[in-house]
């Protein structure tokens, strides 16, 4: 499973819907999750530049790409934006294939 952080923000429509009736968004996010195999592991909201975020485990980056495309669709949210949360292992694997591709690579000008 791959583990993201997903910001969103909600339509002035859905926060007019919110307030009259709020209902437990962790569960419908837990059941949206749940359609493509993922699960929740915490959601908050808060105040600034996006609204909310959800830290999620899908299988991989197309399961979280069609969840965002499935709720952008819908109206009630106007932004989402899902980054890839890596493991300090993962992070590792990182740098050692970075230290090998710095090694191959060209700058313009220099083929």
């Amino acid at each position: 499973m791959a583990k993201f952080a997903v910001f969103f923000s909600y339509s002035s429509d859905a926060w007019a819907r919110l307030i009259d009736s709020p209902g437990d968004r962790g569960a419908a996010v837990e059941q949206m999750l749940g359609s493509v195999g993922g699960s929740l592991e915490s959601i908050y909201w808060m105040l600034g530049t996006h609204d909310g975020i959800a830290i999620v485990d899908v299988p991989d980056s197309v399961s979280v790409a069609a969840l965002n495309v499935a709720t952008l669709s819908t109206g009630a949210i106007t932004h989402v934006q899902s980054q890839e949360l890596l493991t300090r292992q993962q992070f590792s694997h990182v740098l050692q294939r970075a230290r090998d591709a710095v090694q191959v690579f060209r700058r313009p000008g220099e083929d």
